[in-house]
């Protein structure tokens, strides 16, 4: 059976010489045959969703906090995405996990605005894309760990400790490993 990670996290690992993923944790909101997408979830940038709404034109009917816009890759960091939880459906979403959806469109920051929105969600700018076994070619390089995504560390844990937190779940201390992996 092929390699699937959908709704799964991407840890890297401390060797990972890209800067683009560095010290990261990415959700994976599809993985087929065709490549994979996912979305970085521990890299605030320096604008909030308050600034966002803003620029949009968005006018807000509550007094939201200022929730962080994360850099969700390199690719088309131009774009939003939202990561949201329940998946109930706005007009563009991607059903990832029995309660998890990612929506690019206007409509769900609309709601959001106005107060209406998910109970939980992320939002970011851009995402991580792989073309067609390229994943599992970082894979056998040593380059990621894998598991499953968890609502926790996605929603609720600071941004600074996803890395440590997601790699934890799997049973592994990241800060006791060498940055020399090799295979055995």
């Amino acid at each position: 059976m092929p390699l699937n990670l959908t709704n799964q996290f991407l840890i890297a690992m401390p060797q990972m010489g890209d800067p683009n993923f560095s010290r990261t944790v990415t959700y994976v909101c599809a993985h087929n045959d065709e490549g994979a997408m996912g979305i970085v979830i521990n890299r605030p940038l320096e604008i909030d969703l308050r600034e966002i709404f803003s620029q949009m034109d968005l006018s807000l009917d509550q007094n939201l906090d200022r929730k962080p816009i994360y850099n969700g890759g390199p690719v088309q960091q131009d774009r939003g995405f939202v990561i949201h939880r329940p998946a109930a459906e706005w007009g563009s979403t991607l059903q990832v996990g029995t309660d998890i959806g990612v929506s690019t469109s206007r409509d769900i920051l609309e709601a959001m605005a106005a107060g209406e929105g998910p109970n939980e969600s992320l939002v970011a700018l851009g995402y991580a894309g792989w073309d067609a076994g390229q994943l599992e070619a970082e894979f056998s390089q040593n380059a990621w760990l894998s598991g499953p995504a968890d609502s926790e560390i996605l929603f609720s844990t600071p941004a600074g400790k996803r890395w440590d937190e997601a790699a934890r779940l799997l049973g592994v201390d990241l800060s006791s490993m060498s940055h020399d992996v090799g295979h055995a």
